[in-house]
């Protein structure tokens, strides 16, 4: 699995344990799931993901958008 997949598969997998949360538990699980899109934004503008750099040190190999 390349970095890039593995961003994505984590971003959509907190959206969704979130939104999940936030139906069931309190509403307040819902600013995760804003923090997520506004990291999504930020990484596709400067390039920057912390999960990537996580991802990479684990082992992930390089994708197109995270090297």
């Amino acid at each position: 699995m390349t970095i890039d997949r593995a961003v994505m598969m984590f971003a959509g997998f907190m959206v969704l344990v979130s939104l999940t949360l936030g139906i069931y538990h309190s509403h307040w699980w819902f600013l995760l799931t804003a923090f997520v899109g506004v990291n999504l934004i930020q990484a596709s503008v400067t390039g920057f993901c912390p999960a990537a750099i996580a991802f990479r040190k684990v082992g992930c190999k390089s994708g197109v958008a995270f090297k």
